[in-house]
């Protein structure tokens, strides 16, 4: 028997949380686009709103999951792929670019890909690490980070003409910023992992 919501509301993979996640992941080419070469003003700034579109349909796909009851594991593995997937491309073009220092994408990729390997091995051992709070505050630093960055070049006040934003300069001072949270969670999640680890190890042992 059919499902007779509305098909954003079904269950099943075709529903506008899943289909949010999927234009999200389809943003990323376009980012590569715009950012193949030093963009101009109105190129960054189409680029920036671009992404900051992307996300926030991030939020706005796991709120209507959740509202809806449609969490579903496809998209528990999309959702977050999908933002690590965009921010890692866009950060890598902005390298390219002159626009932001390698070795802070580095130290950024390196986290990301070590918290990725804790938390396979921790569910292939029956361990639970939620998301903190410096996670959380890495995220929103970052994304905030990464608009100001791609906006780039200095704007007037249209209500003040005297006054000028440098865009750029924010961004990398909101960056160093992440970076900070950035390195912090993940030694949390390494304390975590090896805390809950020699727990483990522990009650096994007193068995």
């Amino acid at each position: 028997m059919s499902d007779p919501a509305p098909w954003y509301r079904r269950k099943g993979f075709w529903n506008l949380p899943n289909a949010i996640t999927v234009v999200r992941i389809a943003v990323i080419p376009v980012m590569v686009a715009l950012l193949l070469e030093t963009p101009g003003r109105w190129q960054a700034v189409t680029a920036m709103a671009v992404f900051v579109a992307a996300m926030l349909g991030d939020v706005l796909d796991g709120y209507l999951a959740r509202r809806w009851n449609l969490v579903s594991v496809a998209g528990a593995f999309l959702d977050p792929l999908a933002d690590k997937l965009l921010v890692a491309t866009t950060m890598v073009m902005l390298v390219a670019i002159g626009w932001l220092p390698a070795w802070i994408v580095g130290v950024i990729i390196c986290r990301e890909l070590t918290i990725t390997a804790l938390r396979t091995i921790a569910l292939e051992e029956g361990l639970l690490l939620p998301a903190d709070s410096l996670g959380k505050f890495k995220t929103a630093f970052q994304s905030t980070a990464l608009g100001f960055i791609l906006w780039h070049y200095e704007t007037t006040y249209w209500f003040w003409p005297e006054r000028t934003v440098d865009a750029h300069s924010v961004g990398i001072v909101l960056m160093y910023v992440a970076l900070g949270f950035t390195v912090l969670s993940g030694a949390n999640y390494l304390m975590n992992f090896f805390k809950h680890a020699a727990e483990k190890e522990r009650r096994e042992g007193l068995r």
